[in-house]
């Protein structure tokens, strides 16, 4: 089950993740929508202007997505923020998960083409936060510069074993969540991504 899930401000705690079912995977399934929710999970609440600077996106479009974003209950308004007429908006979720053979093998040919977009977005954004990381990690500091990982590794399991080993890894990187003060010295956000599955043999 793929599962992006990110801190920033958020009303519930770390743990309130979304398991998307075919009506809102339907709502998600749009690039900006995808990129929208991201912003707000990572950088808390902000109005339709505010991520539209953010993202490089027109007010217009952001305005439009977030609200069918929240019609989809992936994000909601946060009165508190607001001053005037200003809105601004928070996420529901601190993460979304995807039972993704489920709506694979759906009869619904829309339902198939919507996951295929949500799964190739985040691959895409995945990509493009690693390659952000490494045309700017010498402006980091050398400690960073040295704490940094990209590897990669060839096993040889059941799906029984790999679901096992998922499970692990999800265990151990949540054993590092609130660990480190929000005001630590020295301490960032640091960004994980996991990518396991299966390749062909010849």
């Amino acid at each position: 089950m793929p599962t992006e899930k990110d801190g920033g401000e958020h009303p519930a705690d770390a743990q309130n993740i979304h398991t998307v079912d075919v009506r809102t995977l339907r709502g998600l399934a749009h690039p900006l929508r995808l990129r929208l929710l991201s912003a707000l999970r990572e950088f808390g609440p902000a109005t339709a202007s505010g991520l539209a600077d953010r993202l490089g996106e027109s007010s217009g479009a952001t305005s439009y997505h977030l609200r069918q974003l929240a019609s989809y209950g992936f994000v909601e308004d946060a009165p508190e923020r607001g001053k005037g007429r200003e809105r601004w908006w928070r996420a529901v979720h601190a993460g979304t998960a995807f039972e993704t053979g489920r709506f694979l093998n759906h009869p619904d040919p829309d339902v198939r083409g919507a996951v295929g977009v949500v799964l190739h977005e985040i691959a895409n954004s995945h990509a493009q936060e690693l390659n952000t990381w490494l045309g700017t990690m010498h402006e980091w500091p050398e400690e960073w510069q040295r704490a940094w990982e990209a590897s990669d590794f060839k096993l040889r399991l059941t799906p029984d074993l790999s679901a096992e080993l998922i499970e692990k890894m999800h265990a151990l990187i949540e054993s590092y969540r609130d660990r480190v003060p929000e005001d630590a010295e020295g301490a960032v956000t640091v960004r994980s991504h996991l990518h396991l599955f299966p390749r062909a043999s010849d």
